[in-house]
């Protein structure tokens, strides 16, 4: 095995560790919604769809061209201006919308869940770089290179406030 070969397994695997977690926690969401959350979440994928418009279109038209008389082998049951299509369109479009706000308010959730875990790993990952930085600091005085050790990198290697950090962050959005 060359080196080359080497380098890139470990980074294979992590990768694959990585994307496994990722689908271990996709599924456990999935897993964790209700039955409402699943049927609204079906309806939402179906009625962005290219079926849907079609199936809407062919309606819309099946039924104007019947009820405008056009297709004279079928009485018209709805004749201009369409008030039962108008009320069919706009239930529908009740309930679909309400389908689809709740479906949102789950991925809303869902965002929010990774938000936090980054934000956790983000945390757990400034500190251990803080205590990397901290070490190569003692490493480096007891090599006695610790004159050319920035402030910048003294400052570095503190523990990052997060509060104040956030603080600042809302100060200066404003």
């Amino acid at each position: 095995m060359d080196k080359k070969t080497l380098r890139k397994e470990p980074t294979a695997v992590n990768v694959q560790n990585n994307i496994e977690t990722i689908l271990k926690l996709e599924k456990e969401a999935v897993q964790n919604l209700s039955t409402a959350e699943h049927i609204a979440d079906k309806v939402r994928v179906f009625a962005g769809s290219t079926p849907f418009i079609v199936l809407h279109t062919l309606w819309f038209g099946g039924w104007i061209l019947i009820n405008s008389g056009i297709i004279s082998a079928i009485s018209p049951f709805d004749p201009f201006p369409f008030n039962f299509l108008t009320l069919t369109v706009s239930l529908e479009a009740i309930f679909l919308t309400l389908l689809v706000l709740k479906s949102q308010n789950q991925m809303t959730k869902e965002a929010d869940r990774r938000a936090n875990l980054d934000l956790q790993i983000n945390m757990l990952d400034e500190q251990e770089t803080t205590m990397i930085l901290r070490m190569v600091q003692k490493i480096a005085t007891h090599l006695g290179l610790e004159d050319e050790m920035s402030n910048s990198r003294k400052e570095l290697s503190e523990d990052t406030d997060i509060n104040k950090v956030s603080k600042k962050l809302d100060e200066e959005s404003k």
